[in-house]
């Protein structure tokens, strides 16, 4: 893979020229101003004047000559300690504003997300030992720091407890006692440089040939590969030799991942291909390891970069590959304020580079299929798990032939199982996709139910936290004592499970063994996840159970038995989607069982065992399933086949809302090919204390979606605290 070509000189404005400068800003677009007393350069992060503060931009362009010379501001200086924005960059923010319609510095915003990293560079705070103290009074966790301080090169407060074994406050009473002092090192953090050459495992044939083939595709500039793998096959594997090629040749790397926060044992598989860990992007990152990341990346000292979707929009300076796991998951569509779904910019910011983008999943969406069968998409398949290993079977259990018993959920098939499991040493999961004890609570004497009284929602029980919670805006109260609506103080009942009504029935059934919930709830962060990962890889847990986010690629070689609950969760409610998105959950869950040397299987407890998931699921026909929904679609030119866009109106007050969305309606320019559905109250009608309309945008392919879209919304101004946000590519319609 040959170095990046040299980059062209960027158009370079002298002092008094007129540029244009976005500011990360929802504006419509950049401002003008006057260059200073320095030339500044396209890409440049400079300071300008905005009203009566002080602003930080990137310089865009050449300005467009509306205001007049004598009203134009000059630029207060350059950012020296930022490299400028790469153009590729610069180009992705203009493409996913004229894409999204979001206003460019909306954009731009993602890209400028860590302020502090445009600051002058200071090194870490460093501790250094001081020449004894003779008043100081002793303890063991002060030796232990002390003896670590005398034998090893300075570090970090953090660094130094971690050495010696005691906690951060043991350190930092030896820098108030005077027996350390700190430092400012003056140089940038060290960040390990993954090792190209580090020994990797031995590959399959299969797994070697498609390893060959993605890395033969990294000197031939743009391309999109599909590396579809069933379970268990090794997809990593072979992804981290396209890995290993990009860094022999000198250029970074991105990798996105669903949730990354939770990617323990992806992490752990990094560090031992190549010998260290990657550089994380992700939102549980605090504010100065985001600064050094940000950096590190800009200057081109990060090679390998493993993110959320965010990480799209850092300043990479040679960019060389971009892989995509997991890429059918619904995590990587951001839905608010700019919304964009990261598989799609991926691809975008790749062409943008001139790379390529590898898009690895066992359950590709059906958008990516349609573009392997048009052509645009190549495809690589690995069709068996590795080292032999087998697919779990996967069996539908008729719950209406046999039900659990009243008030129970786990059925008589799923609880011999679980028995059976058990007695031969091996671990189980069960799946929800609910998160706490029950998804609504009522009172059995008047029938009110609790509901949260900022959303159209139901506050869900978390028995554990003791609180009713909505799950949309974070509302929380204690259950009351008496029902609201009628006084009575024994009418309210859980309805339905949750996770944590599930785990309490194993326990009940099952006390001896050893089990924990896994959800967002229990897995609050990296180390939460981490031990709850470990303790299951390591065999300390027997049971297992979780939400959606248990399906995340997880290897446990000891898990045998997947249950699913409640197979038709999320089939119902209109989604377009529900179907597809089903299968692909319910397949990443099963997924999970019998990954190494031991059988796997899945039951799967349904209500609808005819249901075109459940025989496809049944049946192991991936592809069938992806072909009848595909004429499905196509039959009714729905994505991807045709184009929708969505636009949400919410505001505080409903009556206002409903004659803005009339008026709204009528003002839709007539335009063949364009169908406009609404408005009509959003599932969500209120959310988060505002009340929502929707409309639906049906379009076929080759309409100009996007230009009609900024002509309609030009008619029509928003007043009132009425807000207007556009979804091009709804993947969901709440």
């Amino acid at each position: 893979m040959p170095a990046a070509s040299a980059t062209p000189p960027r158009p370079e404005f002298s002092p008094g020229s007129r540029i244009a400068v976005l500011l990360p800003l929802p504006l419509a677009g950049p401002y003008d101003y006057r260059v200073g007393h320095e030339s500044v350069a396209v890409g440049d992060f400079v300071r300008v004047p905005l009203g009566n503060r002080e602003a930080v931009g990137v310089a865009w362009g050449p300005g467009d000559g509306d205001i007049p010379e004598t009203r134009l501001r000059a630029i207060t200086g350059r950012m020296e300690a930022a490299p400028p924005m790469p153009d590729a960059l610069r180009a992705l923010v203009d493409w996913v504003a004229a894409y999204t319609l979001a206003p460019p510095g909306a954009v731009l915003k993602m890209a400028m997300s860590v302020p502090a990293a445009l600051e002058p560079v200071r090194g870490p705070l460093l501790c250094h030992l001081v020449e004894p103290q003779p008043d100081l009074r002793s303890s063991t966790a002060r030796t232990q720091v002390l003896a670590c301080a005398a034998r090893l090169p300075p570090l970090t407060v953090t660094d130094l407890a971690r050495e010696a074994g005691v906690g951060p406050g043991v350190v930092r009473g030896l820098i108030k006692a005077g027996a350390l002092r700190i430092e400012e090192s003056g140089l940038p953090p060290a960040i390990a440089e993954p090792d190209a050459a580090w020994p990797g495992p031995r590959l399959s044939p299969d797994q070697a040939r498609a390893a060959t083939a993605l890395a033969d595709s990294l000197d031939r500039g743009f391309s999109v590969t599909l590396l579809d793998g069933v379970t268990g096959s090794g997809k990593t594997e072979v992804y981290f030799e396209a890995v290993a090629a990009t860094l022999a040749a000198g250029r970074q790397v991105l990798v996105l991942l669903p949730e990354i926060a939770l990617s323990t044992q992806w992490l752990h598989r990094f560090a031992s291909r190549f010998g260290c860990p990657p550089s994380e992007w992700h939102s549980e990152l605090g504010d100065t390891r985001r600064r050094d990341t940000w950096r590190a990346v800009a200057t081109g000292r990060a090679k390998v970069v493993v993110g959320a979707r965010s990480a799209l929009f850092l300043p990479f300076s040679d960019l060389g590959l971009i892989i995509v796991d997991e890429e059918h998951d619904g995590a990587f569509k951001q839905e608010d304020g700019v919304s964009y779904h990261a598989r799609d910019m991926a691809v975008v910011r790749a062409r943008l580079g001139a790379i390529p983008v590898v898009l690895a999943s066992a359950t590709p969406a059906l958008e990516t299929v349609a573009n392997v069968q048009a052509g645009r998409y190549r495809k690589l398949v690995l069709p068996d798990r590795h080292a032999g290993a087998a697919l779990p079977t996967i069996a539908s259990v008729d719950l209406r032939r046999n039900p659990p018993p009243r008030g129970r959920w786990l059925g008589p098939d799923l609880v011999a199982a679980l028995t059976e499991t058990a007695a031969a040493g091996e671990q189980a999961m069960l799946y929800l996709n609910r998160r706490g004890y029950a998804p609504l609570t009522l009172c059995r004497v008047c029938g009110f139910r609790l509901r949260c009284p900022n959303c159209t929602a139901w506050l869900v029980e978390h028995r554990g936290a003791g609180r009713l919670i909505c799950h949309h805006c974070g509302y929380a109260v204690r259950r009351p004592e008496s029902c609201p609506e009628c006084g009575s103080e024994e009418g309210f009942t859980a309805c339905g499970p949750g996770v944590e009504r599930v785990a309490e029935e194993a326990a009940l059934l099952f006390p001896d063994l050893r089990q924990a919930v896994m959800t967002s709830d229990t897995c609050g962060g990296p180390a939460a996840a981490a031990a709850l990962v470990g303790a299951m890889a390591e065999g300390r847990l027997d049971l297992l159970v979780g939400t959606q986010i248990v399906a995340k690629g997880y290897h446990f070689p000891r898990l045998t038995l997947v249950g699913v609950i409640d197979a038709d969760l999320g089939l119902e409610g209109g989604d377009l989607r529900a179907a597809e998105r089903t299968f692909q959950l319910l397949s990443q869950v099963a997924g999970r069982a019998g990954r190494a040397e031991r059988p796997g299987r899945v039951l799967l407890q349904t209500w609808q065992p005819e249901h075109p998931v459940m025989r496809a699921l049944v049946a192991g026909d991936r592809d069938g399933f992806m072909e009848r929904e595909a004429e499905m679609r196509r039959a009714a030119l729905m994505p991807p086949f045709g184009r929708l866009a969505a636009l949400i109106l919410s505001g505080p007050e409903p009556d206002p809302l409903d004659d803005f969305a009339r008026r709204l309606g009528r003002a839709a320019p007539p335009a063949a090919g364009i169908d406009v559905l609404g408005p009509a109250p959003a599932p969500l009608a209120l959310l988060r204390g505002r009340h929502r309309r929707r409309f639906l945008i049906k379009a076929e392919r080759g309409v100009p979606l996007q230009a009609w879209l900024r002509d309609w919304l030009g008619r029509v101004a928003p007043t009132g605290g009425i807000r207007v946000q556009v979804d091009v590519d709804p993947t969901g319609f709440q």
